[in-house]
């Protein structure tokens, strides 16, 4: 029976293949973005010594330079602040409503209300406001729409 020692020498370049389908598998189990890198770097190392004969001390030297080297290239070149959004504000959904003529829909008292928006309707906060009243969304505040009375 072989070891496992013996099978992993045997194995030689394809070793870091495997460990690349380890880590993307572990990649889209694991939540984020962490092992991908890592999955790519051996990748790079078994493509490399499958077709030149490395010694695997200096593989592993090559894993580990190829690995931090796309890590520190993400954090650096691929971070969200360096690719603005065209649309800021697509996960705020209150924010789109800023502006825009709403009607009361369950009458505004002591600040806290509803209002008609489109087919749906949201809570409010304003000033006291009857139902069937035309009101103007000034703000968002999570889910609730910040609104005026129009004159």
């Amino acid at each position: 029976m072989n070891s496992l020692p013996k099978i992993l020498i045997d194995l030689g370049a394809w070793n870091w293949l495997i460990l690349s389908v380890a880590l993307f598998v572990l990649e889209t189990i694991v939540p984020g973005v962490h092992f991908v890198w890592f999955g790519m770097a051996a990748a790079v190392v078994g493509a490399l010594a499958l077709s030149v004969d490395i010694a695997w001390q200096w593989q592993l030297v090559l894993f580990g330079v190829i690995a931090l080297s796309t890590v520190f290239f993400v954090r650096r070149y691929a971070r969200p602040e360096t690719h603005p959004s065209d649309r800021p504000g697509l996960n705020v959904r209150g924010s789109y409503y800023i502006g825009r003529l709403v009607t009361v829909e369950e009458e505004i008292v002591n600040g806290r209300g509803r209002v008609k928006v489109g087919d749906s309707v949201w809570q409010a906060s304003g000033p006291d406001m009857a139902k069937g009243t035309q009101a103007k969304v000034v703000a968002a505040d999570g889910t609730v729409l910040v609104v005026e009375a129009t004159a």
